[in-house]
């Protein structure tokens, strides 16, 4: 069995439905109609893991059992990879389709990464040819400078894009003009700054409150990003060859003051789910 398409998985890091909605995107949506499906898991690292697990954010259909929702969805790599026999018992033992692309059908296997939770020294790491944390967490236009597709073999990228990821920056953006919310940045780099003797050390404060027109600005700087990566798309259609699939979606939402949330991570709320999805060919 071997794949006849190359295979583009770009994952617009916490882009939520409507915010993918809102920015209208014309070139994007040029790959097929646009879908609202919900994550697997709400934060990076988790969602990726299920995403390389061939497990793409899903549908919600009623009445249905799980188990038939999944041997309904699976088929579909038939079409996404140009092949026939495409079944999820055949990514057993693994369970991982880097492994599956890799070592099945023939593939070279490429993931661009923005967010240092999926860095190349993490379990996501297995059975690629090469893997890359990008120098900047939200430029996609630098990972396109490095794509290239084999002509004898197909290819696999995975495109973890983070200009939709907070602080919603632009390439062309000064860090120093980056929006801050107090308590976001560096979350992991710094979490063990604020423990003493292994406890939480108390800082005398309550909780902060959330300055809601900053979130609505946050949230417009997503739009804007959506808006801005529509037109980078537009670079990345022109370069991939005539037999390649593209699939693009987000690994979770992004709550912006409602219902008293923002973020994502430990939150369990439907936008925090949410997320778009589009994929087809493009020639």
């Amino acid at each position: 069995m071997r794949g006849r398409n190359h295979y583009v998985l770009v994952i617009l890091d916490s882009c939520r439905y409507d915010s993918f909605v809102a920015a209208a995107p014309r070139t994007i949506l040029r790959l097929g109609a646009l879908e609202r499906r919900w994550s697997y898991a709400s934060w990076t690292a988790p969602a990726h893991y299920n995403l390389l697990m061939g497990l793409l954010p899903h549908s919600s259909p009623p009445h249905v059992y799980a188990s038939e929702y999944y041997k309904r969805d699976f088929p579909k790599y038939n079409e996404r990879l140009g092949s026939e026999g495409v079944e999820f018992k055949r990514l057993i033992p693994s369970l991982y389709l880097p492994t599956f692309l890799k070592h099945a059908m023939g593939y070279r296997t490429h993931a661009m990464v923005s967010l240092p939770v999926l860095n190349p020294a993490t379990i996501i790491n297995r059975d690629f040819d090469s893997y890359v944390l990008m120098p900047r967490h939200n430029d996609m236009a630098a990972m396109l400078d490095d794509i290239a597709f084999d002509a004898d073999r197909p290819s696999f990228f995975l495109l973890n894009v983070g200009e939709t990821h907070y602080p919603f920056a632009l390439p062309s953006e000064d860090p120093s003009e980056w929006p801050q919310v107090s308590g976001v940045h560096g979350v992991f780099a710094h979490l063990d700054d604020q423990l003493v003797g292994g406890r939480l050390a108390e800082d005398g404060e309550g909780p902060r409150p959330f300055d809601q027109g900053k979130l609505d600005q946050l949230r417009a700087r997503q739009i804007g990003a959506v808006r801005y990566l529509d037109g980078v798309f537009e670079r990345l259609f022109d370069l991939v060859p005539r037999n390649t699939y593209i699939t693009v979606t987000a690994d979770h939402g992004e709550l912006f003051g409602e219902d008293g949330y923002f973020g994502h991570g430990p939150i369990q709320h439907d936008k925090v789910y949410e997320v778009p999805f589009v994929e087809g060919k493009i020639r």
